[in-house]
């Protein structure tokens, strides 16, 4: 036995094919610096941010049409009642809680990439077609154009979370997820405080509309050449960093050319979805509140004129774009140092995203001019605050379901934007004097009680485990034909392009297993 052994030949490793080998698995196992997903983020980001600026930029675009005094005087002034203006506000979430199944359908049937290159083009035509049809229709015209963008930007949600379980290694998709996501607040930032600068402009308010859509027409370029809907799509990826992605995601060989089916009775009976949910919900009530009544407000019952407005009414979103960075380096901190669990993390963060701008919102409605230093410190605390809801609970869709990510966001995104679409008819219907402190305080009481409740929920219930029906073959172990797979007609025509770089990850996969 010993000497049949001894008779075999030997496998030789020279010290630079070891080194070689150790730099491979190192690079597989915690991936290249920078690379495509990082590039994936931040066109992310700037999608977030220009949709925010063309969505927001109403609550400055309207003072400015109906107060021409406070900043260009040779742009039309227009007399609409409170009622009117809150329609206004509230119309563009009328057509954004329509597209958000569709949404998530179709990135899943057409893929990422193409639904919001055509959803974000839509809303930059949209939003350059804004002054022309205020000039002719109106209040009602001004409704009507800002319903078909809420349609055009409501599929781009759901496919951002798709596009973010496809791209992200589980051990990074919390930082990538949150890092995107900043354009949340970059875009709050954005629409305060540069509207209100272009509305004083020699453009005039129209300038805010042609703005926003220049900027939706350039992400588009740079979309349409970088973006990919997954690694293996993508034509400027080295192939390190797509063995680092595709070898990190727990799914079949097949899992890009396969339509999952989706658990439709397990997702409407998970606990831990209807908490999300719920939070989700509250938190727009709270911060939809502030978004778009802050430059009422302040307008009201501060008495600030337009061009101090726009400053301050962007400081609490500056404040929000800033913590959001330090809830990101403290989630980091804590999950690489296993301090918390993922669960605890986001339900931490929660917890000081709901009530510390619960506390504070209450404080807010008992101010008035004479107070006006301390009633914005407060509602930057709040809204700054408020920045921790992203890792909190905005990102547990893909926790819950990296398979069905775009799914669950279509429907939490459905439910919490239809809050958006009731918050300025509530204060329509409270507010009856923009200037009386006292209705105010109504407003922002209800706001902090939501809040309240909205974090209780999420603590109770809440998780970051992926749940049993976010499995593949959840459905078809026991039904199989209801797996579709779109490609299966092209079977053994030797298809070229993805499939033999996913192949070949594989084959390299078990090839590492026996080293």
């Amino acid at each position: 036995m010993d000497a049949g052994l001894s008779q075999m030949p030997q496998l030789q490793i020279s010290p630079n094919q070891a080194n070689a080998h150790i730099e491979l698995v190192f690079l597989i196992t915690a991936g290249p610096l920078l690379g495509m997903r990082h590039v994936q983020t931040l066109l992310i980001f700037f999608n977030i941010t220009c949709l925010y600026i063309g969505r927001l930029n109403v609550g400055v675009s309207v003072v400015a049409m109906t107060n021409a005094e406070s900043t260009n005087p040779d742009f039309p002034e227009y007399d609409w009642t409170l009622t009117q203006k809150s329609y206004i506000l509230s119309s563009f979430f009328w057509g954004y809680i329509i597209t958000q199944f569709l949404g998530g359908y179709l990135c899943k049937r057409y893929g990422v990439k193409s639904v919001m290159l055509w959803g974000s083009l839509a809303s930059g035509i949209f939003s350059a077609l804004t002054p022309l049809f205020i000039g002719f229709g109106g209040w009602q015209a001004y409704c009507g154009i800002r319903v078909l963008m809420g349609c055009a930007q409501g599929l781009i949600f759901p496919c951002i979370h798709q596009h973010l379980a496809r791209w992200s290694p589980p051990a990074e998709r919390n930082r990538l997820g949150a890092l995107s996501h900043t354009g949340i607040e970059c875009g709050n930032v954005c629409a305060m405080f540069f509207s209100g600068m272009i509305a004083k402009s020699a453009i005039g308010w129209p300038g805010i509309s042609y703005v926003s859509a220049g900027l939706a027409f350039a992400w588009c370029a740079f979309w349409f050449v970088f973006a990919a809907d997954n690694a293996a799509e993508s034509r400027y990826i080295t192939q390190e960093e797509l063995h680092y992605i595709e070898s990190s995601l727990t799914h079949n060989e097949n899992y890009h050319k396969t339509v999952i089916p989706v658990p439709w009775m397990a997702i409407w009976t998970s606990a831990p979805f209807f908490a999300l949910m719920v939070a989700r919900c509250c938190e727009t009530w709270g911060l939809s509140t502030l978004q778009a009544q802050i430059p009422t407000y302040m307008n009201g019952v501060l008495d600030m004129d337009m061009k101090s407005n726009a400053f301050f009414s962007a400081l609490p979103f500056l404040a929000m774009w800033i913590m959001s960075y330090v809830y990101l380096i403290t989630a980091d901190a804590l999950l690489a140092g296993n301090r918390l669990s993922l669960t605890a993390l986001r339900k931490t963060f929660n917890s000081l995203a709901f009530w510390i701008p619960c506390a504070t919102l209450i404080g807010i409605g008992f101010l008035d001019q004479d107070q006006k230093n301390l009633a914005i410190a407060s509602m930057t605390i709040s809204v700054g605050f408020n920045s921790g809801a992203t890792i909190g609970s905005s990102l547990n869709t893909i926790d819950l379901s990296p398979n069905h990510a775009s799914i669950l966001m279509g429907i939490v995104n459905t439910a919490a934007n239809v809050v958006p679409i009731v918050t300025p008819l509530v204060v329509g219907v409270i507010v009856h004097e923009d200037k009386n402190r006292a209705e105010w305080q109504i407003v922002f009481i209800i706001a902090a009680v939501i809040f309240f409740i909205g974090n209780c929920v999420f603590l109770f219930y809440g998780t970051a485990v992926s749940q049993p029906w976010d499995a593949e073959d959840y459905l078809t172990v026991m039904v199989p034909e209801l797996a579709i797979s779109p490609c299966i007609h092209e079977a053994g025509k030797g298809i070229d392009g993805p499939s033999e770089k996913i192949d070949s990850i594989y084959a390299s996969s078990k090839h590492r297993n026996y080293l």
